[in-house]
């Protein structure tokens, strides 16, 4: 009676699958790893903020009205102290970033100054609304997220008169920044009040404006050629080169609501939806190592299986057999590449990390295969595919917008190349050639 056999080339396949399904654990602890620096990055860039100044957030300059009101209560009349605020009629920002890096140890951290002007004009005739209500006192505020970021206050002027300023608001909401304490006697409610407020703030990352005015208008411009529109409001207009970019904005207090979210939040605190009407900027580092590092191990699974495929076609076409012990050492010094790339990626930049990972990892799995298939020809020429998928993979990680329809025709031309290499293959009679062969005499 004939003996029953294994399949063989079955038993090689759930083998390969096997060893495939086993290297996503060294896979997956390489990309905790990369989360693991990514996070203490993120760490760092807070702990500079902290020591310097964050994202910041410009506010203003309005106007905090404080008056006498007269209240009947507990049978007797008593004057308590109210608050009203003014908003600009107009309000122009213009503010120039130079961005520079902070670095701790191996990690770095943008920052910016921005050489900021604000312009515009009150309208104070309504005060006359409070006419029958002593006005106790006028103060004129710029609130900032941050005023350790307030490097220099230069320049500042009221109807082309020059102020000093104080530190703080007298907010209890808006806290940071500076005031003026304006002299009733010289206020003249029939003619605007035009302001010109010259100051360097600087930053970590984002600079957001509130559109504090009835009409509001802001441009900023800066060196810094990677630039990300931040905010409720998209530029009306933008220019961005490799040399810089320049964007402005315009609102007015219909599409922006700012009288009433403001009234709001300073009333009865309720600031978040006016935290949402901002506009600004976010200076982006397009070379965020860690994020490419982390896009290239999504595609370790493409990587892995056409190497292992290849490897299984090899075998099938040239009845040359390959151990599954070295199918392990190829998927291992695969991996190896990933944690190459992050951990050189860290010096070096992500570009020259992932050509001498390429190259290392081309170079070992070059000298390896040739000796498994007692063949150096036959390695170069691996090394040379190896190559090219490195670069297929490389391009992949470039280009941004097209990645996944780059990475699906990939996919879909791979898996049409082997069909076709495959579609004449008998795999019940190779299966059966392999019963014979194993069958005594």
């Amino acid at each position: 009676m004939k003996k029953f056999l294994t399949n063989e080339l079955g038993i090689k396949f759930g083998f390969v699958l096997f060893l495939f399904l086993l290297l996503q654990v060294p896979m997956s602890m390489i990309e905790d790893l990369i989360s693991e620096r990514s996070h203490r990055q993120n760490e760092v860039r807070n702990d500079i903020a902290r020591s310097s100044s964050g994202e910041q957030r410009i506010m203003g300059p309005f106007l905090s009205v404080i008056y006498r009101e007269t209240v009947s209560g507990d049978d007797r009349d008593y004057e308590v102290n109210r608050q009203a605020f003014i908003l600009p009629e107009q309000f122009n920002l213009t503010s120039a970033l130079e961005s520079f890096e902070k670095y701790r140890g191996i990690y770095t951290a943008r920052l910016y100054q921005a050489d900021t002007r604000l312009t515009g004009k009150f309208d104070l005739s309504l005060l006359k609304e409070l006419a029958d209500r002593p006005v106790v006192e006028i103060n004129l505020i710029v609130s900032v997220s941050d005023s350790r970021g307030l490097i220099s206050i230069n320049e500042l002027t009221l109807n082309e008169q020059p102020i000093d300023v104080e530190p703080g608001t007298g907010i209890k909401q808006l806290a940071q920044g500076f005031h003026k304490t304006l002299d009733l006697s010289q206020l003249d409610i029939t003619t605007p009040l035009e302001f010109d407020l010259k100051f360097i703030l600087q930053g970590m990352g984002q600079l957001q404006i509130t559109p504090i005015g009835k009409s509001t208008q802001v441009e900023l411009s800066s060196s810094w050629p990677h630039p990300s529109f931040i905010g409720d409001y998209l530029p009306i207009a933008s220019d961005i080169t490799e040399s810089g970019f320049k964007a402005s904005w315009a609102t007015n207090n219909f599409s922006s609501n700012i009288s009433q979210l403001f009234e709001l939040c300073m009333s009865e605190s309720q600031c978040h939806q006016l935290d949402g009407r901002q506009m600004g900027v976010s200076l982006v580092d397009p070379v965020d190592h860690y994020l490419k590092s982390h896009r290239a191990v999504n595609y370790s699974l493409l990587v892995i299986t056409l190497i292992f495929a290849s490897f299984f076609l090899l075998e099938l076409f040239q009845a040359r057999p390959i151990h599954p012990v070295q199918y392990g050492f190829v998927g291992l010094a695969l991996a190896l590449f990933y944690l190459l790339l992050i951990s050189l990626s860290e010096h070096t930049g992500f570009n020259w990390a992932y050509l001498f990972s390429a190259l290392a990892s081309t170079g070992l799995l070059s000298i390896y295969v040739g000796g498994m298939l007692g063949n150096s020809k036959h390695g170069a020429m691996f090394g040379g595919c190896l190559m090219i998928l490195y670069s297929l993979l490389f391009g992949l990680l470039q280009a941004e917008s097209y990645a996944l329809l780059m990475g699906t025709l990939l996919c879909f031309v791979v898996l049409g190349l082997v069909m076709v290499l495959t579609r004449n293959v008998n795999w019940y009679e190779r299966s059966s050639a392999k019963e014979d062969d194993n069958e005594p005499a």
